[in-house]
């Protein structure tokens, strides 16, 4: 398994670079093809590709989930090496989530009985899925669990929740004046954009986990100009469909605070909500299948991050997260997995893939 994680760490994989994406897919299905003695389906969407294994002829009951894709550029091993030391191995995307893409894969080559099961390793869940979300909802439906083998929470414990994510840009249109000699003819975006900033930050709710948070700005063309245009960006989190309804319908409900000045709502939902009721019964499995295998039991936790779970989720398909590696830093330079827990992770996985099938 160390072997394995080695080679799919080394080969760099940026989401926004299809070639090294296209030489990672061709590491991944490697190592499949010597696993489980079969190759995977190729997907190609849009230049991203996304693997896929099949077992059996009836219809899908499992699916593990995962991304070989990291947003590390290429050449940054050349700074930050793959590394083994003690207890700790380290390198760029190891955590988030080669790892946890290797221990999907042995685990699932570990089983005697693989009908039923499919493994789906996309390209481009660090961009947030664009082409591989329908993909992802189509094998995750009908299925009776998504098991998903993104990096484990704090301590290991297991991703119960995560927030849903929307996405937005607030678009204000103005007239450009003369800064100095006539101001008061303009119609000043960056005015209206500030009124709009403070409207739209004003729409989260602390108590109930809703985060609405004004980002990237951008207004004006030059000093002297009453600036004509501008917009800013706005990320959404809730932990709840309801919330992000609510949130989505205020800001389509935003007027705009300056006489004559025009407002434009772009975007809306990227990802639903994976609510605590889509993961409470596989997670009291886990623990279950944890005790049975004489492996600590895993905690649960909620999370602000997104993942492909958050689309099977909204799939209505059972789903539990962060099944993957433990360890931490993902996204940073600290990134690292605990090496112990490898195997351990996923022999919990594979335990749990023959629960849910009922396969011998």
């Amino acid at each position: 398994m160390l072997a394995d994680v080695r080679e799919l760490v080394t080969c760099e994989s940026p989401s926004d670079d299809r070639a090294a994406v296209a030489r990672s897919a061709e590491v991944v299905a490697a190592v499949g093809h010597r696993l489980f003695g079969a190759g995977p389906q190729l997907i190609v969407i849009d230049g991203r590709t996304h693997l896929r294994w099949r077992f059996g002829v009836g219809p899908p009951r499992v699916l593990l989930l995962g991304h070989h894709d990291t947003v590390w550029p290429i050449g940054t091993l050349a700074h930050t090496p793959y590394d083994m030391t003690g207890e700790t191995l380290r390198g760029p995307g190891c955590f988030d989530m080669k790892a946890g893409v290797v221990q999907a894969l042995h685990a699932v080559a570990s089983l005697r009985d693989r009908t039923g099961v499919t493994v789906l390793i996309t390209g481009d869940e660090e961009l947030g899925s664009p082409t591989s979300r329908e993909l992802i909802e189509k094998e995750a439906a009908g299925c009776a669990a998504a098991l998903v083998l993104e990096g484990a929470a704090d301590g290991g414990a297991l991703k119960t929740e995560r927030k849903g994510v929307s996405l937005y840009r607030v678009r204000v249109t103005g007239r450009a004046s003369h800064a100095g000699l006539e101001p008061e003819a303009g119609v000043n975006s960056t005015v209206e954009l500030a009124h709009q900033v403070l409207a739209v930050q004003a729409l989260a709710d602390p108590a109930l986990g809703t985060t609405v948070v004004p980002t990237r700005m951008t207004a004006g063309t030059t000093t002297n100009t009453v600036p004509a245009a501008g917009e800013f960006a706005v990320d959404v989190r809730a932990r709840t469909i309801a919330e992000q309804q609510r949130v989505d319908a205020a800001l389509r409900a935003l007027t705009p605070a300056l006489p004559e000045a025009r407002l434009t709502i772009e975007g809306g939902p990227n990802r639903p909500p994976l609510e605590a009721t889509a993961s409470d019964a596989l997670f009291t499995r886990a623990q279950a299948i944890a005790t049975r295998l004489g492996l600590p039991p895993p905690a649960r936790a909620a999370v602000g991050g997104a993942s492909d779970g958050n689309f099977t989720a909204g799939a209505g398909t059972p789903t539990l997260d962060g099944l993957g590696a433990v360890g931490g830093g993902a996204h940073a330079a600290g990134e690292h997995v605990v090496i112990a827990e490898i195997p351990r992770r996923a022999a919990l996985v594979a335990a749990l893939v023959v629960e849910v099938t009922g396969n011998e």
